[in-house]
């Protein structure tokens, strides 16, 4: 009897784990399509442009720079200054026990002094360029899907649900500027909470890798999104709708975002993001989610998953 009365609730949730499922691999098609990257650079020659500085100072510059410390700099300093005393030719310096000491703390003083003057300012002027250049990348992407017919047509499709809603209730004139303003600031403090929260939630024992993972992927699934949004002129309160109820959709977009930072130390691992995340900002321009959502829901005659509070603790310390 009692299993009976499960069963019901079994089925729903196998019918609910199977649709979260095929949205999340939704999520990653969309977010895999490079080859709109491809196509928006051919329709805009500012994007082509921006996106190769951004490769360049990312990939060659940054990136280069650390394939040169770790391939030529350090087996230098190793030579220069031998850790192991077969590698010393004088037998007298080899016999006292400070020079291979010494040989090492001038070697790690080296590599660190390398940092401090090169990395580390390298690094802070990549994330201040980048983030610029990320926001004309977007924008030349978003002009470039109006270069077309059709690719304005899908355009204004696939907003058209999230932006007249919200068009409707926005106020004119002054006001609705600085409601604008409001909302750019007020996005602004909720990202940095939640990125702190996904930090503070990696330290946990056993699950904090896994719900890191998740929760990387869903930050930087917004991120994507946001410039797209900013640019159709889409509300917080739509976006934050839309995003928390099709959690699943954008865990999948996110999931390849973040890859980088699970495989590469951390310096490295910014360096490939920072190459790769234009391009998933690209995609995101271009991709028709508001469709594709839709679409499966059209199929599953309207279901859905309910709201899940992603922003939850951000939004209330914001």
């Amino acid at each position: 009897m009692e299993t009976s009365t499960n069963l019901p609730l079994i089925n729903l949730l196998k019918t609910k784990s199977k649709q979260a499922l095929v949205l999340y691999l939704e999520g990653l098609r969309e977010a895999c399509c490079l080859h709109r990257v491809v196509i928006l650079c051919r329709r805009s020659t500012k994007l082509l442009i921006r996106t190769g500085q951004c490769f360049l100072l990312n990939g060659f510059i940054f990136l280069g720079s650390m394939f040169v410390l770790k391939s030529a700099v350090i087996p230098f300093l190793l030579w220069i200054l031998p850790d192991q005393c077969s590698q010393i030719r004088s037998q007298e310096l080899c016999l006292d026990s400070g020079i291979l000491k010494f040989y090492s703390f001038l070697r790690l003083a080296l590599i660190q002094l390398l940092y401090i003057f090169w990395f580390y300012p390298l690094y802070v002027f990549s994330i201040v360029l980048s983030t610029l250049w990320y926001n004309d990348i977007a924008k030349y992407g978003f002009a470039a899907m109006g270069r077309s017919g059709q690719s304005s047509k899908e355009l204004s499709r696939q907003d058209e649900t999230l932006q007249n809603t919200e068009q409707k209730g926005r106020l004119p004139g002054l006001g609705g500027v600085m409601i604008v303003i409001g909302e750019q600031v007020y996005s602004m403090l909720l990202l940095s909470f939640f990125f702190v929260e996904v930090n503070a939630i990696g330290f946990l024992p056993y699950i904090g890798k896994g719900f890191n993972f998740l929760l990387l992927s869903w930050m930087y699934a917004y991120y994507c999104f946001e410039y797209k949004w900013n640019f159709s002129e889409v509300g917080l309160d739509k976006r934050l709708d839309f995003f928390e109820s099709n959690w699943a959709f954008f865990a999948g977009f996110g999931s390849p975002c973040v890859l980088a930072y699970f495989f590469f130390s951390p310096l490295v691992a910014y360096g490939v993001m920072a190459i790769l995340y234009p391009l998933f900002v690209l995609t995101a321009t271009a991709s028709g989610a508001e469709e594709v959502i839709s679409s499966k829901r059209r199929s599953w005659k309207g279901a859905g998953f309910g709201r899940l509070p992603i922003f939850y603790v951000a939004d209330a310390l914001s």
